[in-house]
């Protein structure tokens, strides 16, 4: 299963009851933490989520309101001595800026290592998360911008039958299990896919802000499991100001959602003059029916299906 908690769902600025949009996703005792704005670890504070063992920093862009938690994130790291590596992942200059960001936190007693991103779509995997993969892919702001999905696959039921009839030893199972392949000394090779069945559907989260609807969204948005998605304005008469500012209303991430066939979207990244989410939802969910406008601190844990 994924824990996945949404840190804060402001957009701009932090508010006092609304945290600037931050996202943490903990699987396999890994964390990974996607864009860092002000606040970002009262947020964590809040939820009892410790910062020592975020393992990965994703960032959509680079305007401060995702980005400026960092030095202060870094230095709690720093000062709960941290000594394992921090990847950051994000856009191309993603080290330039970092770096001039860090000239308040020169001193780290562990090391930053970076993944630059410069494709359109791209997908890693990340040391220590078997069987999870994240895809990064472009989406439509004003500047250089990703949203990011991630699956965790689920490999298929493992056949008792088979691996008897193949005369695998009950040693191995375990390690053809996990993925691994076997070599034994007299030159057998044992691979997973002989005693296990077709994979079944994992699970799937997809996060994205700060964009214009683009059906490259929908495409990587896909059967998602969890949709969290940009909805700057609820006001109907917002939609030029969306359009002039590369953002969304909910009723745009609505139809995202509803064309994806997504099981639940959480709104996000709302606009300071946003008061109260909740009175646009009615006509939301006339478009897709499980949107919710969600607040900070929402979390869940996505479960496989079976």
């Amino acid at each position: 299963m994924i824990d996945v908690c949404l840190l804060g769902t402001g957009g701009m600025m932090p508010l006092p009851n609304r945290f600037l949009t931050s996202l943490i996703v903990r699987y396999n005792g890994k964390c990974v933490l996607i864009d860092c704005g002000e606040a970002t670890q009262i947020a964590m504070k809040k939820k009892g989520i410790s910062a020592k063992p975020i393992d990965v920093v994703c960032f959509t862009h680079f305007h401060a309101d995702h980005i400026s938690g960092l030095p202060g994130l870094l230095l709690t790291m720093g000062n709960a001595e941290r000594t394992e590596p921090l990847l950051l992942v994000g856009p191309k200059g993603l080290e330039r800026v970092v770096n001039s960001l860090r000239v308040i936190a020169p001193e780290l007693p562990f090391e930053i290592l970076f993944k630059e991103i410069t494709d359109d779509e791209i997908s890693f995997e990340i040391d220590g998360m078997p069987f999870f993969t994240v895809t990064a892919f472009k989406v439509n702001h004003n500047i250089t911008c990703y949203g990011y999905s991630m699956n965790l696959r689920r490999q298929g039921k493992f056949d008792v039958d088979a691996a008897n009839s193949a005369g695998i030893d009950r040693m191995y199972w375990n390690s053809l299990q996990k993925g691994e392949t076997i070599t034994l000394d007299d030159g057998r090779v044992y691979t997973p896919d002989m005693v296990l069945g077709a994979e079944r559907k994992g699970i799937k989260l997809t996060y994205c802000t700060d964009t214009r609807p683009m059906d490259r969204i929908v495409r990587n948005a896909e059967g998602s499991d969890l949709f969290i998605c940009e909805g700057m304005y609820g006001e109907a008469d917002k939609l030029q100001k969306a359009r002039e500012n590369k953002h969304m209303t909910f009723y745009e991430a609505a139809r995202m959602a509803r064309d994806a066939g997504v099981k639940e979207m959480w709104l996000t990244h709302y606009s300071p003059s946003l008061v109260n989410p909740k009175e646009f939802m009615e006509d939301t969910k006339k478009i897709f029916p499980q949107a919710i406008a969600a607040k900070d601190g929402r979390s869940v844990e996505l479960k496989f299906t079976e």
